[in-house]
Order: structure tokens, then C-alpha cells, then sequence
């Protein structure tokens, strides 16, 4: 003869805290990691960055430079071209390229320019990259830009 187990409220309340428990123990694990891997900072200091702004972008939108990158066959290309579309030779470029999410695949591209576009050798996974670029013109004025690279394979 088998015994039959009834469902009082003590059992209730424990699957609830149970259920819920388990929830918010998530939930706090993923905005944790979530924080961790990607504080959103994009400058330190949002005020001292902002009082220059607008002087910076009329100097960059002045330069009537058009920017993009891409990646083909493990080749990143970044082309910078100026108002009548002749490539741009500038005097100094760095750049950092990453995941949008994380900085763990951050690394600087060694851009070489060969008369038409910076290269570099870069064999990158598939998905969305962030290419932050800041090129010095021949003048001096600095030229920020901050690119999508999407690979497909």
C-alpha cells in the first residue's frame, strides 16, 4: 500500500523561495560579469572631454576626409580618402581594434600604407569588430573615427 504525500504550504513556499532564490542568484551573476567585462567608459572625465568637442569635429569635418575599413582573405584595409576621393597619406596613425563587448581581443594593427590604403595582416573571427582610429593630417589636425569592421566568412 503506498502512502500519498500531500502538498502543504510549507512545500509551497519552499519551491517559491526555491524558484525565486535561483533567479535573482542569476540574475546578479550576469549583471556582475556584465559590469566587469564592459564598464561602458567611453573617457573618464565626460565634462573636461566635452569642452573642446565641437572645436575638434569642425577642424576633423573640415579635413572632408571619408574613412572605412573592411577585412578580406586576412587582410585588414583601412581607407582614408579625402574630399576629391584621392587617398590620404597621414602623418601619424594609431589604431586599436577589439570586440565592441570586451577588451580581451584588443590588439594595435600594424597599418602600412601602400598608395591606395593602410594594410594590415589581421585574421579575424567572425562577428562584429571596432576599429578606433586616430590619424594626424599633414597639418596636424587629429582625425578621430571609431569604425564597424563585420566579418563574414
Amino acid at each position: 500500500m503506498t502512502q500519498e504525500r500531500k502538498l502543504t504550504g510549507r512545500h509551497v513556499l519552499m519551491i517559491c523561495v526555491g524558484a525565486f532564490g535561483v533567479i535573482i542568484t542569476v540574475n546578479l551573476f550576469l549583471a556582475y560579469n556584465a559590469v566587469r567585462t564592459f564598464p561602458g567608459l567611453e573617457v573618464k572625465n565626460s565634462y573636461v572631454a566635452s569642452q573642446k568637442f565641437d572645436e575638434r569635429r569642425s577642424a576633423q569635418e573640415g579635413l572632408g576626409w571619408t574613412v572605412s575599413a573592411q577585412q578580406v582573405d586576412g587582410v585588414l584595409t583601412l581607407s582614408i580618402t579625402d574630399a576629391a576621393g584621392m587617398p590620404v597619406e597621414v602623418q601619424e596613425l594609431n589604431a586599436l581594434l577589439g570586440r565592441p563587448t570586451h577588451v580581451k581581443e584588443d590588439s594595435e594593427p600594424a597599418f602600412v600604407f601602400d598608395g591606395t590604403a593602410y594594410v594590415a595582416p589581421m585574421d579575424l573571427d567572425d562577428g562584429n569588430w571596432d576599429l578606433r582610429m586616430i590619424a594626424t593630417a599633414e597639418d596636424g589636425t587629429e582625425y578621430r573615427q571609431r569604425l564597424k569592421v563585420r566579418v563574414i566568412r
